[in-house]
């Protein structure tokens, strides 16, 4: 890609989407090996790396894309309807980069990107490591879950707790892949090809500089886009990777099921001929299209507000988090009944309507997308002080 520094939001997106359609169909065709190795394939991961994927959330400085939070929403949603597994490591990696390349101070990007190279990421923000604060640094222990796109990474980004005196201190920490252990225990229901098995540290020494405070510490460089934090920062992903997968099960039901016949009488009808299928068919697009509208129109709110100088509200934090519930749990429904209606045939695994069935199950397991996500909002909406959107 040219120069994204000139570009604006409009000519990025186009850019960026022209790139995706021009690597689905290779995406779409690798995703079986994908699944069958139980992470992405090199020439999956070669493919996502050549078109940019995992530079969404780079900073520019580091010649990264620095996409507004629409746009990468809609790259996600592209990737994942070519293949789920590629779509959500290209969500993760690119947070995984883009994070420490934001806020990690000089000293630390030279050793992650050097000579100016983009290295491969995988991040677990979950707050499971225990630290020893020593000279220069720490003293990393812990076991993370979920690592996706930790077997093709260089540099893993963890979750600890730091103890300064009484007060609790969420940190990320970051370390080259080749001093964790990476434990072969990815044997799941869905999500088969992003490879997210657990990895794990004992007594590691992080340095001072590759590590930062997640929710306090203030960037280092890049614009607006990395004052919009957490939940906000990483919501958007997963709407976009449930518009996807839910998009990918009705246009796949609607192309090549309808016209099936089921029964056992000689006077069978097809399944388009069905008031019910009819009837999901066309709640189901709505449904789709209103989740997605409602979606970007969130994320544009988000990212209005920061390019204004100011940072999300508590109250869009709440709505960034529960319009990507919201996406998940339509996507869902509606992969759910494109599977039941199909029948027999569903269960095969050459159908995409199963794995869109169990990739989209493991995806809704996600903390990000759980149903707290309603609950943190409605208490905003009834006016409850210091709701937490990430509680």
């Amino acid at each position: 890609m040219s120069d994204q520094h000139t570009k604006t939001v409009t000519e990025l997106r186009q850019e960026l989407m022209d790139a995706v359609d021009g690597i689905a169909e290779a995406l779409t065709i690798q995703a079986p090996a994908d699944e069958a190795h139980r992470t992405l394939s090199p020439e999956t991961v070669k493919t996502l790396e050549d078109a940019g994927m995992f530079r969404l959330k780079l900073p520019r400085a580091l010649g990264g894309l620095e996409a507004d939070p629409t746009t990468q929403l809609l790259a996600i949603e592209a990737l994942s309807h070519a293949n789920s597994a590629a779509g959500w490591c290209a969500m993760v990696g690119s947070t995984a980069v883009g994070l420490p390349g934001a806020f990690l101070p000089d000293a630390a990007i030279e050793q992650m990107f050097p000579d100016g190279r983009i290295p491969l990421g995988a991040i677990a923000a979950m707050p499971i490591g225990k630290t020893e604060i020593v000279d220069g640094g720490y003293i990393l222990s812990g076991r993370w879950p979920f690592g996706s796109g930790v077997r093709h990474s260089e540099w893993i980004a963890a979750g600890a707790m730091v103890m300064r005196g009484e007060t609790p201190e969420r940190r990320m920490m970051v370390f080259p892949t080749a001093s964790a252990q990476l434990h072969d225990n990815w044997q799941v229901a869905g999500l088969k090809g992003t490879g997210s098995c657990d990895f794990s540290v004992e007594r590691l020494f992080v340095p001072e500089p590759f590590s930062w405070d997640l929710l306090n510490d203030t960037q280092s460089r890049g614009g607006p886009l990395y004052h919009i934090s957490v939940p906000g920062f990483v919501a958007n992903e997963h709407a976009g990777f449930a518009l996807g997968v839910g998009r990918h099960a009705l246009n796949s039901f609607t192309e090549r099921e309808v016209e099936k016949k089921r029964g056992f009488t000689d006077k069978l009808s097809s399944l388009a001929a069905r008031p019910a299928v009819q009837k999901m068919i066309g709640s189901a697009e709505l449904r789709l299209r209103a989740a997605r509208a409602l979606a970007i129109e969130v994320n544009d709110a988000a990212w209005q507000a920061v390019c204004a100088g100011s940072v999300p509200s508590n109250r869009l934090q709440g709505e960034l988090r529960a319009v990507a519930t919201h996406c998940t749990d339509v996507a869902l429904d509606v992969v759910t009944q494109a599977f039941r209606y199909s029948g027999g045939g569903a269960i095969y695994t050459d159908n995409i309507l199963q794995q869109c069935l169990r990739d989209l199950n493991v995806a809704a397991q996600h903390l990000i997308v759980s149903e707290i996500a309603y609950e943190n909002l409605g208490q905003m909406i009834l006016g409850a002080p210091d709701v937490n959107p990430m509680q």
